[in-house]
């Protein structure tokens, strides 16, 4: 007897986003690949991280990729687009923070202006992570962009109105950090639509732990969120999600030590580049439509599996 597999048809879907001129993000009617039930018409992106200021604390396994660009940001952007086929840059404004460089709003936002003339593909923009800052930044970064559709993060609770109003006078879509749970991410994008921000103009970050760190919590987290907007049908969760994950896969000590330190780990390159890969693919299957990611060598694996997931998928919907 032939077998039939069992359709579960998902009564939710999860909206589309627009960033940059016309790069669409979500879309979904289905859970991660389930293409025999229901759709995925946008694949995952991968946006690569590019910093305001060189990071000379990162492993030597990803520093000396960027080191001829890591003083010129739009440089740094250039080369993630052109040799490395990046899909959008993630440009993380490291030299806000208050306990580093504390650079001005202003600064900042002039070098965000830059890399989006200097790149042809959509640009992300996060701030430091400190709340209070990044609401002066990412006010500015929107007042000097006023026709680019360039998404704005971390957007937090306590940030979230000055933020929100900046992104909504200005049609810029948010990214609303909560700290790995349902129900806060729930309220954040809440508060967004109460205050006005459109529900597609919305994408959460529910925190992303790494390999060994946390990532079996984020899955699951992410899983609820997933089943919240596909089978509940919760409109408030129907948002896409984008995992700022490079930070943490790279401060990993699994990703860092060296091979004289802990002999039986291995090569320390290759254990990087596999920590971020393994990290990624963990993330497309829990429902990720954006990946921040760093190594271009963990970026060709993890657009591997996404082709070979999409292949499979489509096999078994043809056959």
């Amino acid at each position: 007897m032939a077998f039939e597999p069992p359709i579960e048809k998902c009564k939710g879907s999860i909206r589309e986003v627009i960033i940059g001129a016309d790069k669409k993000v979500g879309g979904e009617t289905t859970f991660p690949f389930h293409l025999w039930e229901g759709d995925m018409p946008n694949p995952p992106m991968v946006a690569m991280e590019v910093y305001d200021e060189p990071q000379p604390e990162w492993p030597e396994a990803v520093r000396a990729v960027y080191e001829d660009v890591m003083n010129d940001p739009v440089a740094w952007a250039k080369k993630c687009q052109d040799e490395f086929s990046a899909d959008a840059i993630c440009l993380q404004l490291r030299s806000t923070d208050p306990n580093g460089s504390d650079a001005s709003p202003e600064s900042a936002a002039e070098t965000v202006k830059k890399v989006i003339e200097g790149v042809d593909i959509p640009v992300i923009v996060y701030g430091c992570g400190t709340p209070d800052k990044d609401a002066e930044t990412l006010k500015k970064v929107a007042e000097m962009l006023p026709d680019e559709n360039v998404p704005l993060g971390p957007v937090e609770e306590s940030n979230h109105r000055l933020i929100g109003a900046a992104a909504m006078g200005y049609k810029k879509p948010v990214v609303g950090f909560t700290s790995m749970d349902v129900n806060l991410a729930k309220q954040l994008n809440v508060l967004l639509t109460q205050l006005g921000v459109p529900e597609d103009k919305i994408i959460i970050d529910p925190t992303t732990g790494a390999l060994g760190y946390g990532l079996e919590y984020c899955y699951s987290i992410m899983e609820r969120d997933r089943l919240a907007a596909l089978l509940q049908n919760d409109g408030k969760m129907q948002m896409p999600i984008l995992n700022n994950m490079a930070p943490e896969t790279w401060k990993a000590k699994e990703s860092r030590v060296s091979e004289e330190v802990e002999p039986t780990y291995g090569n320390v390159e290759t254990r990087g580049i596999l920590w971020e890969a393994i990290t990624a693919t963990t993330l497309l299957l829990a429902g990720t439509d954006i990946l921040v990611m760093r190594h271009p060598d963990a970026v060709k694996l993890v657009r591997t599996a996404i082709e070979g997931l999409q292949e499979q998928t489509k096999e078994k919907v043809a056959s």
